[in-house]
């Protein structure tokens, strides 16, 4: 039972990132009126949205279960791209990216939590980095896929038409949500327990967690550096692209490169933990990002280009790495609140992060922003270098 729940999870990222609209979301927006400042401040009302609602969905999942929690966020991600379908103004956008929020909260501990006690129950956790590796590459497929198909729809049929195609993939993607089977996790005695704990104590057994392990911490928080200055990459590449004054029709192209160069991360990153350590991986790419971003600034147009390939590329390791780290440590009990923990620290650092961001590409251009994305890599890389250093004289 717990193995056909992998085969469905597979199905569900695949369809879930079957989303044409993203390939042209950036100029979608630009379209219906969305500045560079107003979609910066999207993304901190999105990061604001899941530090309000990342720990008590994290808690409720480890409390009543994983799968309601999916399927919320399904219904949610939904919703989303019905409402951008007659978006025109800001305030529907930021409205947009609120239920993005809540359903991110949803599903980020959740989801892992789920896959992990599926693997344990038939004792294949040590599988796990392989398979969210796995399921990282078909996300990627699914993004490729959408995005070799969405610039060429949007180019005959109009932005509109892409967005119906993903309503129709979430809907798919919702119902097998659906179907998915819960886990057992504990005794039903412990079960029972569980039920009658106050919120606190789920809060004090992650904080204890987090406390007691010092080097997971900066393997977490270097990782969420990284992530966050992606994420403002992954967002403004198309407006990148477009200052270079390529063609809409090579934008979808270029969206499926960068899903195919993070394949083989993912795949790889298992045997990579059987050679290095995983500061030692965080450390190397944080290293890449932070050189790449100054070139992608410093050399704007084809060698910039190149550079976010290689970016993309390197950062394909870092959520098997990170996540395996994080759920070999942890508990059943308090499995998806951990995981919204780090989910946490993501978002205020990319709060934080977004805000520099947004001040600099407005007032100067999105080149420039890049290259302060270098420049938060940089400092990222002197810190886990300096945590490295510590943690071996301890």
């Amino acid at each position: 039972m717990m193995v056909k729940n992998i085969n469905k999870l597979y199905l569900i990222i695949f369809f879930h990132n079957l989303i044409p609209a993203y390939v042209i979301e950036r100029l979608f927006w630009e379209q219906r009126g969305m500045t560079v400042l107003m979609v910066v401040l999207c993304e901190i009302i999105y990061a604001v949205t899941i530090v309000i609602f990342e720990i008590p969905t994290g808690v409720v999942a480890d409390k009543f279960g994983r799968k309601p929690l999916l399927v919320v966020g399904a219904v949610l991600s939904m919703f989303e791209f019905i409402i951008l379908l007659f978006a025109h103004h800001f305030w529907t956008f930021a409205l947009v990216v609120s239920l993005a929020g809540i359903s991110s909260a949803c599903t980020s501990g959740a989801w892992n939590a789920l896959l992990y006690d599926s693997l344990a129950a038939v004792n294949m956790q040590r599988s796990f980095e392989k398979i969210v590796g796995r399921l990282n590459s078909l996300d990627l497929i699914g993004s490729l896929i959408a995005a070799l198909s969405g610039g060429v729809l949007a180019k005959y049929y109009g932005f509109e038409f892409n967005y119906i195609l993903s309503v129709i993939s979430m809907f798919l993607a919702l119902v097998l949500t659906l179907l998915v089977k819960e886990p057992s996790r504990i005794s039903l005695i412990e079960n029972k327990k569980a039920k009658q704990d106050h919120f606190k104590i789920y809060l004090r057994k992650s904080i204890s967690f987090y406390k007691t392990n010092p080097r997971l911490v900066s393997v977490i928080t270097n990782a969420m550096a990284i992530a966050a200055c992606i994420t403002y990459l992954d967002e403004f590449w198309q407006l990148y692209l477009d200052e270079m004054e390529f063609s809409v029709l090579l934008f979808g192209v270029f969206s499926a490169l960068l899903s195919l160069v993070r394949i083989p991360g993912n795949l790889l990153a298992a045997n990579l933990l059987t050679y290095f350590r995983a500061e030692s991986i965080i450390l190397f790419i944080l290293g890449i990002t932070t050189v790449c971003f100054f070139m992608t600034a410093i050399f704007p147009g084809i060698v910039g280009i190149i550079m976010i390939l290689i970016i993309f590329f390197a950062s394909g390791v870092i959520d098997p790495v990170v996540t395996g780290y994080l759920h070999h440590h942890g508990s059943s009990e308090i499995r998806a609140t951990i995981e919204s923990f780090q989910s946490l620290i993501e978002s205020v650092i990319t709060f934080t992060v977004g805000i520099g961001f947004g001040i600099i590409s407005s007032s100067i251009s999105v080149v420039s922003g890049f290259f302060f994305l270098g420049v938060v890599s940089c400092l990222f890389y002197l810190f886990n270098l300096s945590n490295i250093r510590g943690f071996a004289k301890g």
